[in-house]
C-alpha cells in the first residue's frame, strides 16, 4: 500500500509540474513581449483584456486542479472542473471573435497573412475547446482526462511561442518550429509514460497526432479560396 501511495503521489507531482511549467511559459512569453515594448496594453481593446484575463484563470485552474487531487479534495476538484469547462467554452468563442476583430481593426501581426491568421485563430481555438470537451467526457478515466487537459493547453502554446520566436524571420515556415516545440512537450509526457507505464499511453499518442494535424490544417486551410475571400472581406482588401 505504501508503494502504491508513493507512486500516486509522484504521479500527481508530475502533472502538477507540467501544469506549472506550461502556465509559467505562457505567462512569461506574453510578459516579456510587453516589457520589450512590442505591445501597448493601455491601447488594447477591452476584449483583448477579457481574453487575457480568462486565459489567466484557465492557467490558474490548470495548476490548482492537480494540487487538489494530491490533497484528495476531489469534491472541490469536480466543482472547479465544471468552472474550467465553462471557461473553455467562453475562451473558444472569444478566441474566434478575437481573430475576426483583429482582422477588421488591422491589429493582427504583420508577419501573418490575413488568411493564415484567420485559420490560425479559428482552428487553434476550436481544437482547444474540443480537447477540453473530450477531457470532460473522459473525466472518469483519469489517465485520458489529465493528458487531454494538458494537451489542450499545449495547443495554445502557439501565441506565447509567437511572442518569443523571431517570427518575422520565419514567414511561411513558422509552423515547423512551433510544431516541434509542442511535440517536444508531448515528448516529456511520452517519456513519463514509458517510465511509469512501460509504454506510451494512447492519449499521449493522440495528442501528438493532434498537434501535427493542427499545424498542417492551419497551413492548408489558409490556402483555400473561401478563407482567402473571407479574410479579404474582413480586412477590406
Amino acid at each position: 500500500m505504501a508503494t502504491t501511495a508513493a507512486g500516486a503521489e509522484r504521479a500527481e507531482l508530475f502533472w502538477q509540474r507540467m501544469a506549472i511549467g506550461l502556465a509559467a511559459f505562457i505567462v512569461l512569453g506574453f510578459l516579456q513581449f510587453a516589457l520589450r515594448g512590442f505591445v501597448d496594453p493601455v491601447a488594447a481593446p477591452f476584449w483583448v483584456h477579457l481574453h487575457g484575463g480568462l486565459m489567466l484563470a484557465w492557467l490558474g485552474l490548470l495548476v490548482v486542479q492537480p494540487t487538489l487531487v494530491s490533497r484528495q479534495n476531489m469534491a472541490l476538484h469536480r466543482r472547479l472542473g465544471w468552472t474550467g469547462a465553462t471557461l473553455a467554452i467562453i475562451i473558444t468563442g472569444l478566441g474566434m471573435f478575437t481573430g475576426i476583430a483583429s482582422l477588421v481593426l488591422g491589429r493582427f501581426p504583420p508577419f501573418f497573412s490575413p488568411p493564415y491568421f484567420l485559420a490560425l485563430t479559428f482552428i487553434e481555438s476550436l481544437v482547444f475547446g474540443l480537447m477540453v470537451w473530450a477531457a470532460v467526457r473522459r473525466r472518469h478515466t483519469t489517465a485520458w482526462h489529465r493528458r487531454l487537459m494538458i494537451g489542450a493547453t499545449i495547443i495554445i502554446l502557439e501565441p506565447a511561442l509567437g511572442r518569443i520566436l523571431p517570427m518575422p524571420l520565419m514567414i511561411g515556415w513558422s509552423d515547423i518550429p512551433i510544431g516541434l516545440f509542442q511535440l517536444g512537450v508531448v515528448g516529456i509526457i511520452a517519456l513519463y509514460d514509458r517510465r511509469t507505464l512501460g509504454a506510451v499511453h494512447p492519449a499521449t499518442k493522440a495528442i501528438a497526432v493532434i498537434v501535427i494535424a493542427v499545424r498542417l490544417t492551419i497551413y492548408l486551410v489558409a490556402l483555400t479560396p473561401p478563407v482567402i475571400a473571407l479574410a479579404e472581406r474582413l480586412t477590406g482588401g
